[in-house]
């Protein structure tokens, strides 16, 4: 199913802001500390415009903390993070209004229809109140949630909830999709619905996706590209092939006599194979305040 979906429309403020083939996001020595812990050391990313991008790397490696300062919601240093040419630290309302963000934190309010959350997302998102009924219909809809939509998201099942949530960053039409985890604890027919809406809309709109997942096979089928974070910085980079002909020239030059060709997890195990389970400091602090802090927002514009 291919759904028409609006455009990000800039305003003229947001476009003067943007340099001409600007990447979709730009790191650049991102350093970043919870107390004397780095959970981020030094990071250089560049996201290009269009692309599926996947971040991975185990528990700690700094991948969290990366995410939440390319949203504005860590204070990075100005020239550091850029998204499409708008610099986080001193344009913050137009890097958020480029952005549609689906966290690993429930978001979604059990007590309101599928409609209603989408619709409280619009309003959080400020779409303009003459767009919005259609902007939630359209979000509704290409996510196949039209026929649900006056059912309480309480009512729903996992997979259902969790594209009510791809629903809710969707409906500002954002540039930029971010997916923190976006299909974890999904069986293989509810993820594999999830990333068909996410193609068809890209295919209509052209969006960015940069993704986290620890599915190895998602990241090896829907990433265009791959960064492998560890201990807070990129070990390696590049299409699950490049990675995988990486290991393969490794095996040799050490003398590795393996003839079975690697996987994705192989190479994951070979870039981050110390220190795998150990929470980072974004982490250990809990999903109990991420969860607080959107239902203050939600009571705010309710």
């Amino acid at each position: 199913m291919t759904t028409s979906f609006p455009h990000h429309v800039e305003t003229a403020g947001q476009a003067a802001g943007r340099t001409a083939g600007s990447a979709a996001i730009s790191c650049v020595d991102l350093h970043y500390a919870f107390g004397a812990t780095k959970a981020v050391d030094g990071l250089d990313l560049r996201v290009e415009q269009g692309e599926v991008f996947g971040l991975l790397g185990p528990n700690g490696a700094g991948k969290t903390t990366t995410i939440r300062a390319i949203t504005t919601l860590l204070p990075v240093p100005p020239g550091v993070v850029e998204v499409f040419g708008h610099d986080a630290a001193r344009q913050k309302m137009a890097v958020r209004r480029l952005l549609g963000y689906v966290p690993q934190q429930l978001s979604a309010d059990a007590g309101l229809t599928g409609r209603e959350n989408v619709a409280l997302f619009a309003r959080v998102f400020d779409v303009p109140r003459r767009e919005r009924a259609a902007r939630v219909a359209q979000a509704l809809d290409a996510v196949g949630l039209t026929d649900a939509a006056q059912r309480s998201a309480g009512t729903y099942s996992g997979g259902m909830v969790r594209r009510l949530e791809l629903a809710q960053a969707l409906v500002s039409a954002p540039r930029l999709l971010i997916l923190d985890e976006p299909t974890i604890g999904m069986d293989p027919i509810a993820r594999d619905s999830v990333w068909e809406r996410i193609s068809d809309i890209r295919a209509g709109t052209g969006m960015t996706v940069l993704v986290t997942t620890h599915s190895m096979e998602e990241a090896d089928q829907r990433c265009d590209r791959l960064a492998l974070m560890h201990r807070g910085r990129v070990r390696a980079l590049g299409t699950p092939e490049e990675l995988k002909a990486e290991l393969i020239a490794h095996r040799r030059e050490s003398g590795d006599a393996d003839p079975r060709p690697p996987s994705l997890e192989d190479v994951f195990r070979h870039f981050a194979g110390s220190g795998l389970g150990d929470p980072g400091p974004d982490e250990r602090r809990g999903e109990f305040s991420d969860v607080r802090r959107t239902r203050h927002t939600a009571s705010r514009v309710g």
